[in-house]
């Protein structure tokens, strides 16, 4: 695997990291490369979240917390120095093959630097009796982008004050507070970050490529698109009705559902689901025209657009759509 480095130590924006990750994936020819990153106090949405269901936008205001959005799927995260990012860049291929991979690569990594890690649920990676890393995924043509976070010394309550997910989410987990899902680093081992992060690249990488001024400023052009309130907040689709569930292995989705004439008009998915092998775009289009009876819904999806949302399968969607039990 290659490390990607920077020409410089200058501090940037996770806007900036999530385009390097996507300049990486498309200029640098090698099967594998990884990075890890650090930022200032940030909440970073999932790509199909609703922004002020997950985050308390005021607090993070008034902190001076930079709130972002990711191309990937999943759920919010809170980042701060006390944070390591992780990057990886590979060849496209399936998506649970994918995680398969990072996760099993970077357990090792740690395991190696004697850190006693497992990995639990759809993305996380447990230590010390809580979650020090969660995972998210997205595609580009000929491409997979896994990135993750390692919890070592976060500020526990600007994260609890940040994040605000839903209830039933919490209740999912069988915790009662955000604070109480997770576990941090630095009470599990007496590495610093600096050494963390020199320890993964040299556990998982054995080569690097530089990248040039010129990368960078073509990086900077590109990670505009990750700071316009645009793409961060957007507005919520109009819609007439609103579904939305938490199942287990697939994680909480949303469905807004304009009809006309009793068929779906339009449908767009929220929530901190994980994408599967089919674009969500053909999950819409596929529902598009149908009735919201699982009669009609389930002739529309049998070429296997549910799939779409990763762990589900069209019996659960279509009882999601109709709230039916």
């Amino acid at each position: 695997m290659i490390y990607i480095d920077l020409p410089d130590t200058e501090e940037r924006d996770a806007a900036f990291y999530l385009a390097m990750e996507e300049h990486v994936a498309r200029t640098v020819d090698a099967d594998d490369c990884f990075f890890t990153w650090q930022v200032g106090p940030s909440v970073i949405f999932g790509r199909n979240q609703v922004a002020e269901a997950e985050a308390d936008i005021d607090y993070c205001r008034s902190r001076g917390i930079a709130t972002f959005r990711r191309k990937s799927g999943g759920g919010c995260v809170y980042a701060d120095r006390g944070n390591v990012m992780m990057s990886y860049i590979t060849q496209g291929g399936p998506v649970g093959f994918t995680y398969n991979k990072y996760v099993s690569l970077v357990l090792l990594a740690l395991r190696r630097m004697g850190i006693e890690a497992a990995a639990s649920g759809r993305n996380d990676i447990v230590a010390g009796g809580g979650k020090v890393s969660g995972t998210a995924f997205y595609h580009l043509p000929g491409r997979n982008i896994v990135h993750g976070t390692l919890l070592y010394d976060t500020d526990t309550e600007n994260m609890a004050q940040a994040l605000t997910p839903p209830a039933a989410k919490l209740q999912g987990k069988g915790v009662r507070s955000v604070r109480q899902r997770i576990a941090l680093l630095k009470d599990i081992t007496t590495l610093s970050p600096d050494r963390l992060m020199a320890g993964l690249r040299r556990e998982l990488c054995n080569g690097s490529v530089r990248l040039t001024a010129a990368d960078v400023a073509t990086i900077e052009q590109m990670a505009e698109e990750y700071r316009s309130p645009e793409f961060i907040f957007g507005k919520n689709p109009p819609c007439t009705v609103v579904r939305s569930r938490r199942t287990e292995g697939v994680g909480s989705v949303e469905a807004r559902v304009s009809l006309h004439a009793g068929k779906i008009r339009s449908i767009s998915f929220r929530g901190d689901f994980l994408p599967g092998d089919v674009p969500i775009e053909r999950l819409a289009e596929a529902l598009r025209g149908a009735r919201l009876e699982p009669r009609s819904l389930g002739e529309a999806l049998r070429g296997g657009e549910a799939g779409a949302i990763r762990g589900m399968d069209a019996g659960t969607l279509i009882s999601l759509l109709t709230e039916q039990t």
